[in-house]
């Protein structure tokens, strides 16, 4: 481990690269290195204001040759939920063959799935820069991944493996998440025709999820099974995004189903809706996870499971950074890494302050 502190870089800062600059200046072990911005209003800005906090004299870039350029031992990659996680793929190579390494809140939680000419772009490029990449996550990337990998530890002769997010979007401020991204408020063919580009994304995402879990348990996956049903608004009725029409679409249930041997073996279902309160079908928010086998495991949560989602997400790749950094060079999953754990808060530490 390095006796300094690792010099990380946040590209992108939406709400979770703000989260994660936050997280950087409160620990020791970690230094901001830079901050690289998609809006043009930022440029310049220093990038502690840009987080709420005071003035690091870092400015914020919007030239990735600037983030390229700085001595870093770390890129926390956020530039976002929308669309194919992996259209940045020669940013993230650039990065890693520029010596730093990159721990993604994106996709990258298991790039194997993509098959192997994805796999050779980025070892390639980890190899020229002595790096890493990591994904991280918490749905990808936790809830249906690592926490289901974990409850297998519990039980022997798996049957089945089954994880189920309900989200409720009622609260979610971003129209172009819930109306562009989700569809919600659109008519039913205008629905079922954008969704034909979302379908490959979501499949993109879950697809590694369901291949990290199969590669943990020893299996070899035949193929990925994509189903989708919608349900309609029954009146109208106005959310933090805007107004959802009676007869618009307001939920969505995605299920991916990993199948083995002719049966489906690992299930991720994803529901989306727009206010849950309205549509009751496909049950309440949370997440629940099943592990049929000899024991069978259930654990299940509701929505206020975890306290704020993206300080959440944005730990869990903080909480990375020192074990990626001294990862040996190359793709880097949780099934290759020692276990990540969070820190404690200096004022909770023997001897710590207060």
């Amino acid at each position: 481990m390095s006796t300094r502190p690792y010099r990380v870089v946040q590209w992108a800062t939406g709400a979770l690269g703000r989260a994660v600059i936050r997280g950087v200046l409160e620990r020791p072990d970690l230094e901001l290195a830079g901050a690289l911005v998609y809006d043009p209003a930022k440029v310049g800005m220093d990038a502690g204001t840009l987080a709420g906090r005071p003035a690091t004299g870092i400015g914020a870039t919007a030239d990735p040759q600037e983030i390229l350029d700085l001595d870093a031992d770390c890129v926390v990659y956020a530039p976002g939920p929308d669309g194919d996680p992996f259209s940045g793929i020669e940013t993230v190579c650039a990065l890693l063959a520029s010596g730093k390494n990159v721990i993604a809140t994106h996709g990258y939680v298991y790039p194997r799935a993509h098959g192997p000419h994805m796999v050779a772009e980025l070892e390639d490029a980890c190899k020229r820069g002595g790096t890493s990449v990591h994904g991280t996550g918490v749905s990808p990337g936790f809830m249906s991944d690592l926490m289901p990998l974990t409850l297998t530890r519990l039980t022997r002769g798996i049957n089945h493996v089954y994880v189920r997010e309900c989200s409720d979007f009622s609260g979610h401020p971003s129209r172009r998440m819930v109306h562009q991204m989700l569809g919600f408020g659109k008519s039913e063919e205008a629905f079922l025709r954008a969704m034909r580009t979302t379908r490959g994304a979501m499949r993109t995402l879950a697809s590694e999820s369901l291949h990290l879990v199969a590669a943990g348990l020893g299996l070899e996956l035949d193929e990925i099974d994509t189903d989708m049903d919608h349900r309609l608004a029954p009146a109208d009725f106005t959310i933090a995004a805007g107004p959802v029409a009676r007869g618009t679409v307001a939920a969505s249930r995605w299920t991916f189903s990993a199948m083995a041997g002719g049966r489906p073996v690992i299930t991720i279902e994803q529901i989306h809706k727009a206010d849950a309160a309205r549509i009751a079908e496909w049950g309440a928010p949370g997440y629940s996870i099943r592990v049929d086998g000899r024991p069978s495991i259930a654990l299940s949560t509701d929505e206020d499971w975890v306290s704020n989602a993206i300080s959440a997400a944005a730990a869990h790749a903080l909480n990375a950074v020192p074990i990626v950094c001294a990862a040996e060079p190359g793709i880097r999953t949780f099934l290759d890494l020692p276990p990540i754990f969070g820190r404690l808060s200096a004022r909770h530490a023997p001897g710590g302050a207060g």
